[in-house]
């Protein structure tokens, strides 16, 4: 006699007997036994990762670089964007103006001890300088090691952006060009000229 009241009593499906149950049981065992025995003889595809290393994606995001432009200048304006956006502060520098009128970093310094490869520095960057790449071995058991200057960052080429220059749209005075001589820049109105 069940208790209505007791929660604990189920009431089993009329339909189903204990050999549907075990039947049930089996089918999975056997299949769960069907996918092991068919990857059992299956060649495998394992890659020996220091004899072989497997090509990545052009954007996927591991160790940082600075690019050059297509004139051969460095990118970085030092705009401190990057280090502004980076959320665990791992990136520091100190900006300087060159002769020419370019701005440049005159230190860059990123800690890989501390990065988590976010891309945030990247996407912040307006000149294109600082780019991520594939090149994901940095491990090191001195952590000092790991703490790269600008010297160590810098490329000579411009990454994946390569014909970027940022001084040919920037509108500022350098040797690249003057006021109005700009890519897509028109010339500069004369005020004066404009008074009654």
């Amino acid at each position: 006699m069940t208790n209505d009241n007791n929660p604990h009593d189920i009431e089993k499906d009329p339909g189903k007997g204990a050999g549907s149950e075990v039947w049930d049981a089996l089918k999975a065992l056997a299949e769960g036994f069907g996918m092991t025995f068919r990857h059992l003889f299956r060649k495998p595809f394992t890659h020996e990762y220091p004899e072989y290393k497997r090509p990545l994606p052009e954007r996927s995001r591991a160790r940082i670089i600075l690019t050059r432009d297509p004139d051969g200048g460095e990118r970085c304006v030092a705009c401190y964007l990057c280090s502004a956006a980076c959320p665990v502060s791992c990136i520091s520098m100190q900006s300087a103006e060159q002769k020419d009128g370019r701005r440049i970093a005159a230190w860059f310094r990123i800690n890989f001890g501390r990065c988590i490869y976010c891309g945030l520095c990247e996407e912040a960057c307006p000149t294109s300088a600082i780019q991520l790449t594939p090149d994901f071995e940095t491990c090191n058991r001195d952590i000092l090691s790991l703490v790269y200057e600008k010297e160590d960052l810098l490329v000579d080429h411009g990454g994946k952006d390569k014909e970027y220059n940022f001084y040919k749209h920037a509108g500022v005075v350098t040797q690249v060009g003057d006021k109005g001589t700009h890519a897509r820049e028109k010339a500069p109105v004369d005020v004066k000229s404009n008074m009654p």
